[in-house]
């Protein structure tokens, strides 16, 4: 099992650097959101475009990214924006703004009330602040690398449950990879077997602040990309969670992949679990 000592606290004047990232994101988010929600009034006639299989775009979708990067570029002209609609490149040199505009596009689509706005920010590859914000419950989740996670102004933390019978655990649909669809099934049955249920609403970034917040006690999929994950990596590990790949690696959140998240006793049953799958 990954160790999770609690690490040294960073120097005040790093954590004020990475606060002034967090308020960035924070406020982008915040304009995203109010384009998501009026935008939503009229949700039956916006036109979609279908972008893979099952998997799709709107005009909401690009205003909302064009909103982040205007308040990102004005406030931090040199930041890099890299984000789902209008830049899928890699960033891995100073700071970068990793930016799900609409996460949950088809839930938004079909009036399902399961959609986030999702923002990290690296810096040098290292993610160092995040926000997910709940666009239809108006819940926000934020974390600093070394200053914790937190549920609007509640410090969170991962559930403490040990025992698979009783866990609730999260996932997500390899649903533009049909290829592996088999080997999830395979996987699905076999925690589907063994705990208390299992869950699907269709937003990674929600359901890693759900790990986050001790509502899950664990979450898997194996296909997403760093828009997706970015912030939630660091909202499970800020929350004493454990996140990895399916060869218990760390993931960097910058990468496109597979993802196990958990506490740390539950991170570790279902990594051995789906993997024996």
């Amino acid at each position: 099992m990954q160790a999770t000592h609690e690490p040294a606290a960073p120097p005040a004047d790093v954590l004020t650097a990475r606060r002034a990232l967090l308020d960035i994101a924070s406020t982008a988010a915040d304009a995203a959101a109010t384009i998501i929600r009026e935008r939503g009034r009229e949700v039956g006639t916006i036109p979609w475009q279908l972008k893979g299989h099952s998997d799709f775009v709107t005009d909401v979708d690009t205003a909302a990214e064009r909103a982040v990067r205007d308040i990102v570029h004005t406030r931090l002209p040199d930041a890099n924006v890299l984000g789902e609609e209008l830049s899928p490149a890699t960033v891995t040199s100073g700071i970068t703004f990793v930016v799900d505009p609409l996460d949950g596009t088809t839930n938004f689509l079909h009036g399902y009330p399961v959609y986030a706005v999702s923002i990290g920010v690296t810096r040098d590859g290292v993610i160092e602040a995040g926000v997910v914000l709940d666009v239809v419950r108006g819940d926000r989740y934020t974390t600093l690398l070394g200053g914790g996670a937190w549920w609007n102004a509640e410090r969170m933390r991962v559930s403490p449950l040990a025992d698979p019978s009783r866990a609730l655990v999260g996932t997500g649909f390899p649903f533009k990879r049909l290829e592996v669809l088999d080997r999830y099934q395979r996987q699905f049955a076999a925690v589907m077997r063994r705990t208390a249920g299992v869950r699907r609403a269709g937003a990674a970034a929600l359901d890693l602040a759900d790990v986050a917040n001790g509502r899950f006690d664990a979450f898997w999929e194996l296909s997403l990309a760093p828009w997706d994950v970015a912030a939630g990596v660091l909202l499970v590990r800020e929350a004493g969670g454990v996140v990895t790949d399916l060869d218990g690696q760390p993931v960097t959140g910058l990468a496109h992949g597979p993802l196990v998240a958990g506490n740390p006793a539950m991170h570790e049953w279902l990594l051995r679990t789906i993997v024996a799958a």
